[in-house]
C-alpha cells in the first residue's frame, strides 16, 4: 500500500497534521502574513472500534493500515459482522464507527435514540453489487432482472440451469450469498426480489465475502453475489455475469457504476460515526478526517468507485459542524 500524502493547504483547513510519531500538530493561519504556523503539539493515542459491512470492510481496513503508519499509538480494530450486525453494536455505543452498505433503517435509528447514541452519516464510495459464477461456467454471460428474481425469490422452483434457460445444462445450481445481517443481502433482495429480506434460504451463506469467493471459484455450478471489490481482487477466480434491466446486458465496472449504466445494483457505501466519540476522542476525529481526505484514493485502490470531491468536502463540513455542537 503506497503511503498517502496530504497537501498542506488541505490539512491546514481541517486543523490536523499527521506526524510519524503519532503527534498531531494543530495549525492555523497567521493573521499578519497568511503563513501556516504551528500553535501546539498534541499526541494522539487511544483505540477505535469499527464493525459492520463486509463490503465496506476492505476500504476501512486499507484506511486503518495507512492511518496506523502515521498514528502509531492508535489501535484501530475493524470487524465485518454485516451492516445489520454492525448497527446493533453501534446503536448501543459499543463502536465508534459502523461500516454500512445501505442507509440506516428506521428501527436502527430508534434503537440508537433509545440508547442515547447520536450519529452522522458519511458517504465514502460507490459499489456495483456483482453476480458471479465459476470461471468454468462457459454458457452463462448475462441474466435479466426477472430471471434473477425468479431464481432468488422465496417460493422459487428453479433448481437447475435448465430451469432458467432450456439450452443450459440440466445440472443443479448451487447458490452462494451473504447472511441475513448483511446490507448486501438487504439491498439485493429489495432491488431484485422487490422486498427487503425476501429470499430463498437454501443457499450457502456467509458474512465473510472471501469465503463466498472460494466457494464460487471451486464449484462449477455456483452462482452468488457480493460487492464488486471482491471480484476486482479475484478476477482470475470469478466470472462476472452481466445484468439486463431492460436496456441490454451491462457488466459492473468502475465506468458503468460511475456513469449509472449498471442498474439496478449500483449503490452508495457509508460510514456512520458516533457523534460523542467524534467530539471527545481525538483518535476518532483524526481517523474520520483521514478517511475523508485519504480514503477516496483507497476506495479506488480496493476496487470501488470514489465519490466526487464535493461529496467528501460536504462530509468534512459535517464533521466540523458536529465538533462545534
Amino acid at each position: 500500500m503506497n503511503k498517502i500524502l496530504f497537501g498542506t493547504a488541505i490539512l491546514a483547513s481541517f486543523g490536523l497534521l499527521a506526524c510519524s510519531s503519532s503527534e498531531a500538530e494543530t495549525v492555523k493561519e497567521s493573521p499578519s502574513s497568511g503563513a501556516t504556523v504551528v500553535s501546539e503539539v498534541t499526541k494522539i493515542e487511544g483505540s477505535i472500534e469499527i464493525d459492520g459491512s463486509s463490503t465496506v470492510y476492505p476500504v476501512t481496513e486499507a484506511v486503518a493500515e495507512e492511518f496506523g503508519k502515521l498514528y502509531k499509538d492508535v489501535t484501530v480494530t475493524v470487524g465485518f459482522s454485516g451492516t445489520g450486525g454492525g448497527f446493533k453494536r453501534f446503536a448501543k455505543g459499543e463502536t465508534s464507527i459502523s461500516d454500512a452498505s445501505r442507509p440506516i433503517k428506521d428501527e436502527e435509528i430508534e434503537a440508537a435514540a433509545e440508547a442515547g447514541t447520536e450519529w452522522i452519516e458519511l458517504a465514502v464510495g460507490q459499489d456495483g453489487l456483482s453476480v458471479m459464477v465459476s470461471p468454468k461456467n462457459t454458457f452463462i454471460e448475462c441474466l435479466t432482472v426477472e430471471q434473477l428474481k425468479n431464481l432468488w425469490k422465496p417460493d422459487s422452483t428453479i433448481m437447475t440451469w435448465k430451469d432458467i434457460d432450456a439450452s443450459w445444462p440440466d445440472k443443479r445450481i448451487n447458490l452462494y450469498g451473504p447472511g441475513t445481517d448483511s446490507g448486501t443481502f438487504d439491498f439485493f433482495t429489495e432491488e431484485i426480489v422487490g422486498e427487503v429480506q425476501s429470499s430463498r434460504s437454501d443457499y450457502s451463506m456467509s458474512e465473510d465475502d472471501n469465503s463466498l469467493v472460494k466457494g464460487i471459484n471451486t464449484d462449477p455450478n455456483a452462482l452468488g453475489y457480493f460487492g464488486y471489490a471482491y471480484y476486482d481482487a479475484n478476477p482470475d477466480k470469478l466470472k462476472l455475469v452481466a445484468i439486463d434491466d431492460g436496456n441490454g446486458c451491462v457488466e459492473p465496472s468502475a465506468e458503468t457504476i460511475k456513469s449509472g449504466e449498471y442498474t439496478p445494483l449500483a449503490r452508495p457505501l457509508f460510514i456512520y460515526v458516533n457523534s460523542d466519540h467524534l467530539k471527545n476522542r481525538p483518535a476518532v476525529e483524526a481517523f474520520v478526517k483521514y478517511f475523508l481526505t485519504s480514503g477516496p484514493e483507497l476506495v479506488a485502490e480496493v476496487g470501488y468507485v470514489k465519490e466526487s470531491n464535493e461529496v467528501y468536502t460536504q462530509g468534512l463540513n459535517l464533521v466540523e459542524a458536529t465538533l462545534l455542537k
